[in-house]
């Protein structure tokens, strides 16, 4: 099995990857694959909503979000990995998993676990971490959860390891993300996936 890992930090090595790093560790020890996306620091384009993915399955800008594609296509969960600026994630990562989910529209994401941590130096982690849980639901992705709010307190690169709580709860999430994925590989032999009906659009204008 494989996760795809996507730190949205401008720091590599912070907060936020000190946190990514202690879940890596759950999911080598559950014989889990895990593959790093660094986006914090890159110079991503917005979403321009030109619609050509639509044409040609792939965003009109070819950098990390078309790099990334096919890994999120053989990935069999998603971690998200963002700090906390102005009570929201910064606007590269933003960028980036808008137009990565929308460019890949016709990807069938159905029942690949995705899990967010959020690093902050006080507050606004919960909002951050409300806002980058709705890429997961609106792909039909199973939200995987730890035994409270995904996130780890600190401000200089690695203090969020001093977080005791925060760090712990890295490890219940990577844990039940692990349970989830293979519980879901299991249920696919048995019983499939869920019954897909045709997508219907109501913009409620005549």
């Amino acid at each position: 099995m494989k996760v795809l890992i996507i730190n949205g930090s401008p720091r590599a090595n912070g907060n936020t990857a000190a946190a990514l790093e202690e879940m890596k560790k759950i999911f080598a020890a559950e014989g889990i694959e895990t593959v790093d996306v660094h986006v914090g620091q890159l110079e991503l384009h917005s979403c321009i909503a030109c619609m050509s993915c639509m044409k040609t399955g792939k965003c009109v800008f070819d950098d990390a979000v078309n790099k990334t594609a096919p890994i999120l296509a053989e990935c069999d969960g998603v971690v998200i990995g963002s700090p906390v600026h102005y009570g929201q994630a910064p606007g590269a990562l933003t960028s980036f998993l808008s137009r990565l989910f929308y460019s890949t529209w016709s990807m069938d994401k159905s029942m690949k676990v995705g899990a967010v941590m959020v690093s902050a130096r006080r507050s606004g982690a919960t909002a951050t971490f409300d806002a980058l849980n709705k890429f997961f639901s609106i792909s039909q992705m199973p939200v995987a959860s730890g035994r409270y709010w995904n996130n780890v307190h600190g401000r200089g690169p690695g203090e969020s390891v001093q977080d005791e709580e925060g760090m712990q709860n890295a490890r219940f999430l990577a844990r039940n993300m692990a349970f989830l994925m293979k519980s879901i590989a299991l249920g696919k032999q048995q019983f499939g996936l869920p019954k897909q009906e045709e997508v219907v659009f109501t913009n409620f204008i005549r």
